[in-house]
């Protein structure tokens, strides 16, 4: 009897061992011809063929094969629909649910939640079942962590350019508050993040920044519009008006391409024309992620310069007024 080929049993790429054996593959040839021929072990029981990559679509093409019950979630759904999150879904565990609240376990690198999903919250994408965008949100606002689930939602509900692809946003905001008015575990903290989401924000580095000053206590003006002399309208990442101080979050890794870099700094060039800015601060998103204490350090004191200089200012225009009154 002649045995099926291991690339026909596999399915995209992924083969089960017990499929293999179930077609009558021995044990011992099964584990000969697997080395041979290079087929890449990614857990017991399922390998991919070789020449395939172990990406993030394989992984869980491997973990629904073993688990058909398991919808993709959270972080793993949220790459799937090039939504932004923190940490990038292939460099942590797996996520999915269970719909029918029974597996404690996925497999080796599988995070399982337990937790009742609706029939239409599940598509299925790149032949994957996976939650809707709507429904990976509300899952990833009442989880957490709240900076991860921030950057999320903000990337959701802007275009955004996520893997050099362009897609536009995918819900507003008050679909997701209205979606979180059905009670449930971690719902009131949801909304509580909710509110600290901003849908002009251009990037995660942008997202990261505002938490940042929104924690040290400082609440500048998001994309907040200015104007060059000679009437162009910008906008300018953060704005504390008053102190006319604007805060910029740059760098081309994360704005697309050097060109895009090169338009940015004549924009920068542009702000710094603007009547309503004395003071134009910039940082880079290495700047945000790993030196955020310097960032809001060195805010800190140019608004406190600024602020003071303005007092002085009007200290010098009052004491003018009075001396011309009094002469």
């Amino acid at each position: 009897m002649e045995r099926i080929g291991l690339r026909e049993l596999a399915e995209d790429g992924v083969l089960l061992t017990s499929r293999a054996l179930a077609a009558g593959w021995h044990p011992r040839r099964l584990s000969r011809a697997l080395r041979a021929e290079g087929w890449t072990q990614l857990q017991n029981g399922t390998w991919i063929e070789p020449g395939r990559s172990p990406d993030l679509i394989t992984r869980l093409r491997a973990a629904q094969l073993v688990r058909p019950r398991l919808v993709v979630s959270h972080r793993s759904a949220a790459a799937l629909w090039r939504i932004e999150t923190l940490a990038p879904a292939a460099e942590g565990p797996l996520e999915c649910t269970d719909p029918s609240l029974t597996l404690r376990r996925g497999g080796a690198g599988v995070r399982v939640h337990r937790i009742p999903i609706a029939a239409t919250e599940v598509v299925e994408r790149q032949g994957l079942r996976v939650t809707v965008p709507g429904r990976t949100l509300i899952d990833l606002l009442r989880d957490g962590p709240r900076d991860d689930a921030i950057v999320a939602v903000d990337s959701a509900l802007a275009y955004r350019t996520v893997g050099r692809v362009r897609r536009a946003p995918f819900m507003r905001l008050d679909s997701i508050t209205a979606a979180l008015e059905v009670p449930s575990r971690g719902t009131v903290r949801a909304l509580e993040w909710l509110a600290l989401c901003d849908p002009r924000a251009g990037s995660p580095a942008e997202t990261i920044a505002r938490l940042r000053m929104y924690d040290a206590g400082l609440h500048p003006e998001s994309q907040a519009e200015v104007h060059t002399p000679d009437g162009c309208r910008l906008f300018v990442d953060f704005l504390f008006r008053a102190a006319g101080l604007a805060v910029e979050i740059e760098g081309y890794a994360y704005h697309g391409t050097r060109d895009s870099h090169r338009r940015d700094i004549a924009r920068f060039n542009q702000l710094h024309q603007c009547p309503g800015i004395r003071r134009l601060l910039r940082y880079s998103a290495e700047d945000v992620f790993h030196r955020p204490a310097h960032m809001i350090g060195e805010i800190r004191s140019v608004l406190a310069t600024l602020t003071a200089r303005e007092e002085r200012h009007a200290l010098a225009g009052l004491a003018q007024r009075l001396a011309a009154g009094g002469g």
